[in-house]
């Protein structure tokens, strides 16, 4: 189920919300995990038993953690609860990948090995593994207690806002909000604005970029026009489509009592590549950086393992994205970019250099190129037309793939990027504005609602004409 589709929008998400406040506070953690699996079933019920099983799995394994914390059984107890995990990760995402790179390697394809079939990728196996990973691991730390309530564990892990596409929450950050949290008009409200901007995100901003990237990047010869224009197409369709998303979970959350942490903040105005992992999917990178970096010796073991460390991780982070090499190269590309500006300091001085925003977009953009190909060839190939191989225009045959209304959404795209981190100040200030003058007067509290219905009325009636289209962190 698509949180961009009619039967979210005016079956699922109302009869949700209705039998939701009509049980008591106690029995609502029951009420999340049915509804929660339902929302997930209405995909697929088979790997509804996967997210089941993996749930006990955890469940039952934190708890051995816990029994002999201090012990050396405890670290035994937690390196099978995370191999199981991983086992189920490394399956169903990552077998059919080894297959095929093996039959490359051995000059034929997963048939002529003897293979005739292929692992459906269950959807949200992704997030919801690191969050059993990261529960196990803030057990066996002591950051947070072994829960005995298997309804609200399994409400967590199934929670339907985040459930697909995250954010990755951490059971630490959410255990006490199972057990008390306020349900208040102003945060169902909060809650309910925040979901129509993502929405309109989605339907207004990224679905119709997307044809502009799809059409380049299908293209084997692009042009230089038109190899910038695909690049840029997509780092506005993935921006606006994910955190378009974010803000819907992060909005469904609030309706329904909880807070999450934000999962973007701007970006594509960070000045290094180290700041845009403080900004870009911070979820996944605060995961990456308690889970993965720290463990490993993070900065602490001299500034040759910190680069190694740097690279291994964002590998791994590439990887967790997809099993194809392009996230392994993209992965790497940022890795080998965030070494580099640990070694020379440039993440300390960027913000006096000129070069330090467009340097940095640069970057990100021909990741992104990677990020999307098929293909390292394709890849490569959409490279080659970046630097001018195939001519410099826009051909005629492109032009007629691509809508006016595709080039004024890019356009629109571009300019909402760059005035976000403005609006995001504006909205601070006129919380605390006092009414009174004439230039207060957009400050009173009708005006917001009334721009939200508005915009919330447009994205239903464009969402109404288009075909429904997944949120692109689907996949992953």
């Amino acid at each position: 189920m698509v949180f961009s589709s009619e039967v979210f929008l005016f079956l699922f998400l109302p009869v949700f919300l209705a039998v939701y406040y009509l049980t008591p506070m106690r029995g609502r953690s029951v009420t999340i995990l049915l509804g929660s699996y339902v929302f997930y079933a209405w995909w697929r019920m088979d790997f509804l038993l996967l997210l089941f099983g993996t749930t006990v799995w955890v469940y039952t394994f934190a708890i051995l953690v816990e029994r002999n914390l201090g012990s050396r059984h405890a670290k035994l107890f937690l390196t099978i609860g995370i191999a199981g995990c991983l086992a189920v990760l490394g399956i169903f995402k990552y077998l059919n990948f080894f297959i095929d790179s093996f039959a490359e390697l051995m000059g034929t394809d997963a048939q002529g090995l003897g293979v005739h079939w292929r692992l459906i990728l269950p959807i949200g196996i992704s997030f919801y593994i690191f969050q059993s990973i990261s529960y196990l691991v803030d057990v066996y730390r002591r950051d947070t207690p072994a829960t005995r309530n298997f309804i609200d564990l399994a409400a967590y892990k199934a929670l339907f806002p985040q459930l697909i596409a995250g954010p990755i929450l951490r059971f630490r950050d959410l255990a006490g909000q199972f057990q008390s949290r306020q349900h208040t008009l102003e945060k169902f409200t909060d809650g309910t604005s925040l979901f129509v901007i993502g929405l309109a995100k989605k339907v207004l901003l990224a679905d119709p970029i997307a044809p502009i990237a799809n059409t380049v990047f299908a293209s084997s010869h692009p042009t230089m026009a038109e190899a910038w224009l695909g690049a840029i197409a997509y780092a506005m369709q993935l921006y606006f489509d994910f955190s378009g998303y974010s803000d819907m979970a992060i909005g469904l959350g609030l309706m329904i009592g909880f807070q999450f942490r934000p999962n973007f903040d701007n970006p594509y105005i960070s000045r290094s590549i180290t700041e845009f992992w403080r900004r870009w999917h911070i979820s996944l990178s605060s995961w990456l950086r308690d889970y993965l970096y720290i463990p490993l010796g993070g900065s602490r073991l001299g500034p040759t393992r910190t680069y190694v460390n740097l690279v291994l991780v964002m590998l791994l982070g590439g990887l967790w994205h997809g099993a194809n090499w392009t996230f392994v190269l993209w992965g790497g590309w940022h890795g080998g970019w965030l070494a580099l500006e640990r070694a020379t300091g440039w993440n300390r001085i960027a913000d006096t250099r000129w070069i330090a925003l467009p340097g940095t977009l640069l970057v990100v953009l021909l990741g992104w190129v990677m990020f999307r190909a098929d293909s390292v060839a394709d890849a490569f190939a959409l490279y080659g037309g970046m630097l001018g191989q195939n001519g410099l225009g826009i051909r005629a045959d492109t032009l007629l793939d691509i809508t006016h209304e595709a080039m004024l959404t890019l356009a629109v795209a571009c300019f909402v990027v760059a005035i976000e981190p403005m609006m995001g100040s504006l909205r601070q200030t006129n919380i605390a504005a006092p009414a009174g003058d004439g230039a207060a007067v957009m400050r009173q509290p009708i005006v917001m609602p009334l721009l939200l219905s508005l915009l919330a009325t447009v994205t239903i009636l464009k969402l109404a004409e288009s075909s429904q289209t997944p949120f692109l962190y689907f996949q992953f």
